[in-house]
């Protein structure tokens, strides 16, 4: 037999299995609506286990595991079609109009000349600016109701996501309204008088000592994590001893310190993105993408399947990143960004879905990058 007549036969396979899809699609809507009128749940596990367990009977060994696959990723759809039913007729999240031009107050860890100091003065034009030692200070003011908006960093070009923060959003209902992007220039600097050679330990954020790690090896220097850099500076500043900081050139010149030496990261174009939170769920229009924290069952292909959910509905995930959970054997939260409005009715399915499927799912915020209309 030919290879032209081979795929022939895999052809008229194929418009047979679409046809059968569509038609089970079809079914799935009426199931859906059964259970709307008589007040059941969309997920029912032991119906799913009972499919899976039979169609794996009409298998040979060697297609058995695909064939779990393969049904299962027909049930999710499935699955997700019938979510659609279910929340057709409910709202998004309720959420508030973003305004960064009216006088507020904004928390922003470390001192003036920080660099989350240097990056919330330009969406800010009339605001009080309040300075926390720590990040959680920066949620606990917000979360009490003394400032309006905060400002920390989420990650870095260079050394990757701040764990911080990451950890601090998951543990205070707090939203992402805004991001931006900062560039960071890295200096060392030291009290008057002080050369390289008599400092033996550094002083910065442990992001900071990261991207200038190779910049410290050089110069045999030693790296000493400090709540911020700022706040490093002036440390610095105030010791008796030769201690270095790596700095903003703002922080130095403000804290009175010397610039031993300037651009010190180990990549030259290093950025940070910053995010701007706030207590409610404020959007701007053009806000495109959104936030999500969940955790998922220990169940193979648990996240093979929450994908083809983000796949069935059509949006691109941007960013998917795990932390574990401390405290625990290993478990793990993800945090994912993707690209979406909460407006947009598709969306809106999507996050009820998630919320009612998993055991833990938390929003976030719909927000947009910034960085543009604020330079």
């Amino acid at each position: 037999m030919k290879l032209d007549d081979l795929r022939e036969q895999i052809n008229g396979i194929d418009e047979q299995i679409a046809e059968l899809f569509i038609k089970r699609m079809e079914l799935c809507l009426d199931v859906s609506r059964f259970k709307i009128e008589n007040n059941m749940p969309v997920f029912q596990g032991g119906r799913e286990k009972f499919i899976l367990d039979k169609m794996a009977d009409m298998f040979p060994d060697e297609l058995k595991s695909s064939s779990q696959v393969l049904y299962q990723t027909i049930m999710d759809i499935s699955k997700c079609r019938q979510y659609r039913e279910f929340f057709a007729e409910q709202s998004s999240i309720q959420h508030f109009p973003l305004d960064m031009q009216k006088h507020c107050r904004v928390a922003v860890p470390g001192t003036k000349g920080s660099f989350s100091h240097i990056a919330s003065t330009k969406p800010f034009k009339d605001a009080d600016i309040d300075f926390y030692d720590h990040f959680e200070q920066v949620f606990e003011a917000l979360e009490n109701g003394k400032a309006d908006f905060g400002v920390v960093p989420i990650a870095n070009s260079t050394a990757g996501s701040v764990v911080a923060t990451y950890e601090l959003l998951k543990k205070y209902d707090l939203k992402i309204c805004a991001t931006m992007k900062q560039k960071i220039t890295h200096c060392l600097a030291a009290k008057k008088g002080t050369g390289i050679s008599d400092i033996k330990i550094v002083y910065s954020h442990e992001q900071a000592l990261m991207q200038c790690s190779e910049f410290l090896k050089k110069h045999s220097l030693k790296g000493h994590t400090h709540a911020n850099t700022a706040l490093a500076a002036e440390y610095a500043a105030q010791s008796d001893q030769p201690f270095g900081a790596i700095c903003s050139k703002e922080c130095a010149q403000l804290n009175g310190l010397d610039i031993l030496a300037e651009d010190i990261a180990n990549v030259p174009e290093n950025f940070t993105r910053f995010i701007i939170i706030s207590k409610q769920t404020l959007c701007s229009k053009d806000a495109n993408i959104i936030s999500v924290i969940l955790s998922l069952p220990h169940e193979k292909s648990a996240l093979y399947r929450l994908l083809t959910k983000f796949s069935v509905a059509g949006l691109n995930l941007t960013m998917i990143e795990s932390r574990p959970i401390a405290n625990t054997d290993f478990d793990v939260v993800f945090y994912l960004d993707f690209e979406g409005s909460i407006r947009d009715p598709q969306v809106a399915m999507l996050i009820n879905e998630l919320s009612q499927d998993l055991a833990y799912f938390k929003f976030l915020g719909n927000y947009e990058d910034i960085t543009g209309g604020v330079q």
